[in-house]
């Protein structure tokens, strides 16, 4: 009888075809709890054409036979045939992947600046729909086509448009198919805000919710914007005054900018208040970012700095007192709303932003702006100052109240290891890192604040069988146990985890084999030794990237270093760049051969910096602990080796080679 891998052939592969990826992974595409998200990219459609100043009134209407409507009186899609596919724009922009009119940054694009990034945003509406019907008002004619179950069912059909008819605009309408979603309801409070949130930061623009089956009508028009919205809604929060004035700003980048964009900035309404709740929205694009992102942590470092900058100007700061960035950022509230040319978010439902030049976009515009505005009112920089410093303080007393229950019994320290300055155990990092060279670029890049340093020198030991009482005479292991002051255990013991000194232990290797092989050497290491420390998501992979591409100055986009994890982003990365209209073969290449490479700026932009990195979480999860026992016994048990080929000859077809 034939083995299961024997199975394995040309057969095996099989090719998505259209928007059939959708159906078969929704997840990975949209939310999938209620059908607010598919609802939301024709929202977003409405609004980028607000943004780009061609729409003064969305309406979102919710039917009695629970279809959604999206209205707006924007340009209109546009509806002729395609000059490379031949086939109604309308039509593709409903039912490919990766087709949009969002791609295009460079001058003259149809959106300069837009929260549309993929293009797979109303395609996915469209899949995840047992019907969507579409209306274009454009050129003194009014276009219709309808889909069923992402296909084409009517197609484009087009018409004179009725005297007293609107010259231009879209109208989607689209029933969600109930079986992609936990739940066919639309939750109403969430769309409410999402839909005031569009209004506010519209100014201007008429945003309406009309409800069918209640009769009922709500619209939304802010001539104040993010002012008038963070007042509104800090006191519906509480009674607490704020401290001092609300402090807002905005600044857009002129054309002569050596960094960023012509268009890009910021706009931002703060407020402290010693107590009740906190309103802290952002958005980029007009996408809301719900996990934050660069840009908030841009908000923070600005903030931070001109405060600080203050406070030591005046002499404000009693001795023994070290400000931090939270101290500042603990009792603010903001809106911030971010205008970024190439927003790069985290997955495709964009809760969180990760372009790293956001951060110093945002930070180089709020900084110099409150700096001013203190300095011209004093009294109200005094107020905030002695909010921030008693902030301080108490987070001081909290960390000495930790300090003393664990203070005793101190081990001595690996000579090798470069600590961090800090005493609080919940923030303070530790680097386990490969290689001398790596550990140098890393001591020279890292905030010496909270960041702690141990060189690791060669493959550490394979302790899967290792006894405990053996663990020490191993330098590295020893070192390690050490530095993070938590002697080995058992899992399911109770581990004393008082003298921990740091809350994150972060492994740093190449992202290459040897490094994978480093990592997987040091996660048996804690899985076996130290569990307790998973258990309480204490150990961390950082990933750092594999290349870096750099981008020749493009229209308004200066020069660009663009950092890739691995070949399948490398890959996406370049596939965009095309996209966005670089010329092939414009931009460079290189591959890290090891973090030794990287000097200490680019190791602590790509990897170390907590606003900018990438860092991995690792848990155990669902899975089964006996299972994994036996998984790990068969990978690194030293008598093991016929179960390891067995395994790998039957799941060998799965490898991704590293060449």
């Amino acid at each position: 009888m034939a083995s299961r891998r024997n199975d394995y052939s040309e057969a095996s592969i099989r090719v998505l075809k259209g928007l059939e990826p959708v159906r078969q992974r929704p997840g990975m595409y949209t939310r999938t709890e209620n059908p607010l998200h598919i609802v939301q990219e024709a929202i977003d459609n409405a609004a980028d054409e607000a943004l780009a100043g061609s729409c003064r009134e969305i309406t979102v209407t919710l039917h009695a036979d629970g279809s959604v409507a999206v209205d707006d009186d924007g340009r209109g899609i546009p509806v002729g045939l395609h000059p490379e596919e031949g086939v109604p724009v309308v039509e593709i922009v409903f039912t490919r992947l990766h087709a949009g009119g969002k791609f295009d940054k460079a001058a003259g694009g149809a959106y300069s600046f837009s929260g549309g990034l993929h293009g797979v945003g109303v395609s996915v509406t469209n899949a995840l729909s047992r019907r969507l019907e579409v209306a274009v008002w454009r050129d003194g004619s009014v276009h219709r086509i309808a889909f069923a179950d992402g296909e084409v069912a009517s197609p484009l059909a087009s018409q004179p448009a009725a005297r007293g008819e609107r010259r231009s605009g879209t109208s989607v309408r689209c029933w969600p198919d109930p079986k992609y979603f936990d739940s066919p309801a639309i939750p109403h409070a969430e769309l409410a805000h999402l839909l005031r949130s569009k209004a506010v930061l519209l100014p201007g623009v008429k945003v309406t919710l009309v409800e069918e089956k209640g009769g009922r009508r709500q619209s939304w028009q802010y001539a104040e914007g993010l002012r008038g919205y963070l007042v509104e809604s800090l006191a519906a929060l509480s009674d607490a005054q704020p401290v001092i004035p609300l402090f807002e700003g905005e600044q857009w980048i002129g054309s002569e900018h050596d960094t960023f964009a012509e268009g890009e900035g910021a706009q931002w309404v703060v407020a402290w208040t010693e107590e009740g709740g906190l309103l802290r929205e952002s958005y980029v694009n007009l996408i809301a970012t719900s996990a934050g992102g660069t840009h908030e942590s841009g908000l923070r470092e600005g903030l931070f700095a001109a405060v600080k900058g203050f406070i030591e100007l005046h002499g404000l700061l009693p001795k023994g007192v070290k400000l931090l960035p939270e101290d500042v950022f603990a009792r603010a509230s903001f809106v911030l709303s971010a205008k970024v040319l190439d927003p790069q978010f985290q997955g495709q439902i964009k809760e969180r932003l990760n372009s790293r030049d956001a951060l110093r976009l945002v930070s180089s515009l709020v900084r110099p702006q409150l700096e001013l505005w203190l300095n011209q009112h004093v009294e109200h920089g005094r107020r905030l100052a002695d909010l921030v410093i008693r902030q301080a303080q108490a987070r001081s007393r909290a960390a000495q109240k930790v300090e003393k229950r664990k203070s005793s019994g101190v081990a001595v320290l690996p000579g090798k290891l470069t600590d961090c300055e800090s005493t609080e155990v919940a923030r303070n990092e530790l680097f386990l890192v490969e290689g001398d060279s790596a550990g140098g670029s890393a001591k020279m890049g890292r905030d010496k604040e909270f960041q702690a340093i141990l060189p690791l020198r060669g493959k550490v030991l394979n302790t899967w069988e290792t006894e405990r009482d053996r663990l020490f005479a191993n330098n590295e292991v020893h070192d390690i146990a050490v530095a993070i002051g938590v002697d080995p255990h058992a899992h399911g013991a109770d581990a004393d985890l008082s003298n921990l000194r740091y809350g994150k232990i972060c492994i740093l290797s190449d992202a290459d084999v040897d490094g994978a092989h480093i990592q997987v050497l040091l996660l048996t290491l804690f899985f076996r030794h130290f569990p307790a420390l998973i258990e309480r998501g204490h150990v961390f992979v950082a990933r750092p990237p594999l290349f870096r591409v750099d981008v020749p100055a493009q229209g308004k986009r200066p020069l660009r270093k663009l950092y890739c994890l691995d070949e399948g982003e490398l890959r996406h990365v370049e596939d965009k760049l095309r996209k966005d209209g670089v010329r092939e073969g414009s931009w460079s290449i290189s591959r890290f051969k090891g973090l030794g490479e990287m000097n200490a700026e680019q190791l602590w932009e790509t990897t170390m910096n907590p606003d900018t990195r990438r860092l991995l979480p690792i848990d155990f999860g669902d899975v089964d602990a006996a299972g994994t026992t036996q998984r790990f016994t068969m990978l690194m048990g030293k008598g093991e080796a016929a179960s390891r080929r067995a395994w790998l000859e039957e799941r060998g077809n799965e490898v991704e080679v590293d060449i």
